[in-house]
């Protein structure tokens, strides 16, 4: 049975810009060297501003690690979250399963 991870980031005020230009130089090209495992990233418009939420779909618990694992040992992801980090105020992470009723990712 799939699971599926939404990581929410918050972004220290003023430095979103900053956050979109490091993942569209640095950090989308390291991740798309990996497998497919991203539904989709998110920024806040209304309610939750400062925040990029992103959510992962993975087979099961051993691919989620596997996937993860791969990545921190991917040089290039590595360099990028260096620069990320600092900007960020919080991370939190969600492991959900699908509801087994109604359309899922």
């Amino acid at each position: 049975m799939p699971i599926y991870e939404l990581r929410t980031y918050t972004v220290t005020v003023g430095k979103m810009a900053d956050v979109v230009d490091l993942y569209k130089t640095q950090g989308w090209p390291a991740l798309a060297k990996h497998p497919a495992k991203l539904v989709g990233y998110f920024t806040g418009d209304i309610g939750a501003l400062n925040q990029l939420v992103h959510l992962w779909k993975f087979d099961d618990d051993a691919d989620r690690r596997a996937f993860w694992a791969a990545l921190f040992g991917d040089a290039d992801f590595m360099a990028f979250a260096r620069q990320l980090r600092p900007l960020l105020q919080s991370q939190e992470n969600k492991l959900m399963m699908a509801a087994p009723w109604g359309p899922s990712p």
